[in-house]
């Protein structure tokens, strides 16, 4: 089988890691079998797509809508190296999963309206299927309705029609959305469990997502809640288009 390539963004090892394993986990990916590029570290090495089964982008601190005089060297490297990588992806319709950072990056690479209108607090939220998203197979075997944990600073407000939303919440019109056949991006993080979000709840206290002495509130909440369906996604995409 061809590697899937996974791409990061935490600068924070604790959460980088996390991210990393979550994947491997919910996958069902061996190690090997799952390149890893840590992009706030590094360039993005040349990428030959034919090389792969699939492309995973991970969620990050970087926001898409933020001023560009507000972006770091490294997140406008990151942003350019994106572009230049969905050029060839979106062309080719070449298999994409982008978590969080996905919906930005894919988002305005859409011509998507991406700004702070729809940013969401950290914690659970339920997750509602379109109809197109009910018949969609990355989606297959997951409930029309289903709870997730996430939080963001940005959303896509409006998509363009080249894109097809699958999920959408109270707090966000676009949850999820694919363009082409192949190519997806999700608001929520399908990686993430109880352990995860007590983990980046703890590192991203003082990130501006909430307020610092609110994260034990935030844990407490997250704790009444079982989130057990987004995980699929990733298994699905890795069956769906190991090759």
């Amino acid at each position: 089988m061809r590697p899937f390539l996974f791409l990061g963004t935490r600068a924070e090892d604790v959460a980088a890691d996390g991210e990393h394993e979550a994947v491997l986990r919910y996958s069902g990916l061996p190690p090997q079998a799952l390149h890893r590029v840590r992009l706030e570290r590094e360039p993005m090495p040349p990428v030959a797509l034919e090389e792969y089964s699939g492309v995973i982008v991970g969620g990050g601190p970087f926001n898409s809508s933020d001023p560009p005089a507000d972006k770091s060297a490294v997140q406008r490297r990151v942003e350019r190296e994106m572009a230049a990588l969905l050029d060839d992806v979106v062309d080719r319709d070449f298999p994409f999963l982008g978590a969080c950072y996905g919906v930005g990056t894919l988002g305005t690479h859409l011509g998507a309206v991406v700004d702070r209108a729809y940013a969401e607090p950290v914690g659970p939220a339920e997750i509602e299927l379109t109809a197109a998203g009910t018949r969609d197979p990355l989606l297959a075997g997951l409930p029309r309705r289903f709870t997730t944990y996430l939080g963001h600073k940005e959303a896509v407000r409006e998509l363009p029609r080249s894109a097809t939303v699958l999920a959408r919440s109270a707090g966000a019109p676009v949850q999820m959305f694919r363009t082409g056949r192949n190519v997806y991006a999700t608001q929520f993080h399908p990686e993430l469990d109880l352990a995860g979000i007590e983990q980046r709840v703890e590192v991203y206290r003082s990130y501006g997502y909430f307020p610092p002495e609110e994260g034990e509130r935030i844990v407490a909440l997250a704790r009444q809640h079982r989130v057990t369906e987004p995980m699929r996604i990733l298994r699905n995409f890795v069956t769906r288009f190991a090759r």
